[in-house]
């Protein structure tokens, strides 16, 4: 049956609408989001209730690295270097050391249990070696998960790092398994030659988007979202076409452009969480469209003793010797263990083999889907549950929080912070002139039920009352806070 462009249209449209709408319904009662949008894709797949054929691994795989790129992008805009600096070097161990430890437990379990060859059980064990960040960011952030000892750069720094180490093992376990005659020390020069190249290029073309956006001068604001685009896709390919590693690339770039002040800042910022939402939805719609649950179900039993072996031996060790290089306590590396959020990457890295013909790239691709699915029914929706059990859940700061100047490109490091006054607040019934706030900071603008006030010296603060307050730095907040409230 062949399908016009309009018949294409209207299913995606569908799918799209459908899976917002299951995943703003039973969001609610704890569910992960990206489950429901697989489960939208098998329904509508093959062996679903929508009849959709869909076995073209090929597309999926293109789908799937072009999501990855924007997810990547749009995770290192918001990644903050103030907040990440502290946990650099254990991010990056965990997404190198703690993803190839990762990936030699599995394979070598995997090859036991499954009777794999050594080669191939480490190919299943790259796949899935890394955690996802399109999981990790979406859970994360979405619940306003707040964690202490710096957990949540941590884990955010690691997923967003880590898939290049698990692209390169997969990569290369699939080529030693398609030429006999390769050697495993033909991917050590391979590995420093794609990871050097790759983070080069990310610094390189950070600072060169950032300079970019600012001189370019465009005349309408609605090219500046195409114009980083542009970029964005030519930083992934170039990288590859020299050989280096294209999502190192991506990442590292938008690390850069996130701590760099530029035109437009907030609403390509927007923006880019906009594409890696939709990303994240089509490219876990296809995946489920890919998958034939007639499939998965015959190493349902194989594929549990994998996944627990993962979730509970090959992730805590990984972790553990990992953490082992820095100060932490075990608290930390238990709930570091348990955010090895497995998502859609391993999915469409499980496409690999599957284009390659390897013999058994049709198990691998199914014991994949049910670890995916396992980790994140299983660990997604517990999160918070074992954060709070840890003793590591931190209320968040809610405060709503503006950089002056940021979305002009002005160096600016100056904010504009929203405060709104209780009814036990220290400052109510006294006016500015009385508070002695900080000298550098400065009551701009009062919202008063819903009319805006302009302060002056004489004006008098009223419960309920919400102030915008320009601040210099974190220490004169904390001061204007002590004041007011």
């Amino acid at each position: 049956m062949s399908f016009t462009v309009e018949d294409i249209l209207l299913g995606i449209s569908i799918l799209l609408f459908l899976s917002i709408l299951v995943s703003k319904s039973l969001g609610r009662l704890g569910v992960p989001a990206l489950v429901l949008f697989l489960g939208v894709g098998i329904l509508a797949g093959s062996e679903g209730i929508g009849g959709i054929y869909f076995d073209d691994a090929k597309t999926a795989q293109s789908l799937g690295t072009l999501a990855l790129t924007l997810i990547l992008f749009s995770g290192g805009l918001d990644t903050r270097w103030q907040s990440t600096r502290p946990v650099l070097w254990r991010g990056i161990t965990l997404s190198t050391l703690g993803v190839l430890i990762t990936a030699l437990l599995v394979g070598v379990f995997a090859s036991y249990l499954l009777g794999f060859t050594l080669l191939e059980g480490m190919l299943l064990g790259a796949i899935v070696s890394s955690t996802d960040a399109a999981a990790v960011f979406s859970i994360l952030r979405s619940r306003n998960i707040g964690l202490k000892n710096n957990l949540r750069p941590t884990l955010e720094l690691e997923s967003g790092s880590n898939d290049p180490m698990a692209y390169f093992l997969t990569v290369s376990f699939t080529f030693l398994l398609t030429n006999s005659e390769a050697s495993l020390w033909d991917l050590v020069p391979m590995f420093f030659l794609q990871m050097s190249i790759g983070a080069v290029a990310g610094v390189a073309m950070g600072f060169v988007m950032a300079w970019t956006i600012n001189r370019i001068n465009l005349e309408q604001d609605g090219l500046y979202p195409a114009l980083t685009l542009a970029m964005v896709l030519f930083t992934f390919s170039f990288t590859n076409l020299l050989n280096g590693n294209g999502f190192l690339a991506v990442y590292t770039s938008s690390v850069i452009l996130g701590n760099k002040n530029f035109i437009h800042k907030r609403s390509l910022t927007r923006f880019y969480d906009g594409i890696a939402w939709l990303m994240q939805i089509l490219m876990f719609l296809t995946l489920g469209l890919l998958v034939f649950p007639s499939h998965v179900l015959p190493v349902l039993g194989v594929g549990v003793l994998v996944s627990l072996f993962l979730i509970f031996v090959a992730r805590p060790i990984s972790v553990f010797i990992s953490m082992a290089f820095f100060k932490s306590s075990w608290q930390d590396k238990v709930y570091l263990s348990w955010v090895g959020l497995r998502g859609a990457v391993p999915i469409v890295f499980a496409t690999y083999p599957l284009l390659a013909g390897l013999n058994r790239s049709d198990m691998i691709f199914n014991i994949v889907f049910f670890i995916v699915l396992t980790s994140v029914m299983l660990q997604g929706t517990t999160l918070k549950l074992v954060a709070d059990w840890l003793g590591l859940s931190l209320v968040e700061d809610a405060t709503k929080r503006m950089q002056l100047g940021e979305d002009l490109g002005y160096n600016a490091k100056n904010e504009l912070v929203e405060l709104q006054l209780g009814p036990e607040s220290s400052g109510i019934g006294k006016s500015l002139v009385q508070l002695q706030l900080p000298k550098t900071s400065l009551i701009v603008l009062i919202d008063r039920g819903g009319r805006f006030v302009t302060p002056n010296g004489q004006t008098v603060l009223e419960p309920y009352d919400k102030l915008m307050v320009m601040v210099d730095n974190e220490a004169e907040l904390n001061g204007v806070r002590e004041i007011l409230l």
